[in-house]
């Protein structure tokens, strides 16, 4: 009974540090889409038209900050995606395995 519960609690841990792993993901989204919408809106006004707005300055930022949010993204979406749902539990119960038969007595 005590190996169920703390077996239940191990992927209630789990699931919850996957959530927030999730929800991070999604506020950085939020952020990077309302402030590149008020840069490239000020950019726009400030300007000469669309002269000078497009150039590679004005969308530098955006182009990066991208980049960077396309890493995030994939740090959170991909794993489940390449190596299943159950690898994470299945890797840890074969680590367990592996040092529960090397043990030093």
């Amino acid at each position: 009974m005590e190996i169920n519960n703390t077996l239940e609690e191990v992927r209630y841990q789990q699931a919850l540090k996957r959530v927030k792993r999730i929800k991070g993901f999604y506020s950085h989204l939020l952020v990077y889409v309302v402030i590149n919408m008020m840069i490239l809106l000020l950019q726009y006004t400030d300007g000469d038209g669309p002269k000078d707005f497009w150039q590679w300055h004005t969308f530098s930022m955006v182009i990066f900050w991208g980049i960077g949010l396309g890493a995030h993204g994939m740090s959170v979406f991909v794993p489940t995606m390449l190596m299943g749902k159950d690898w994470e539990e299945r890797k840890i119960n074969q680590l367990m395995e592996k040092d529960k038969n090397n043990t030093w007595e």
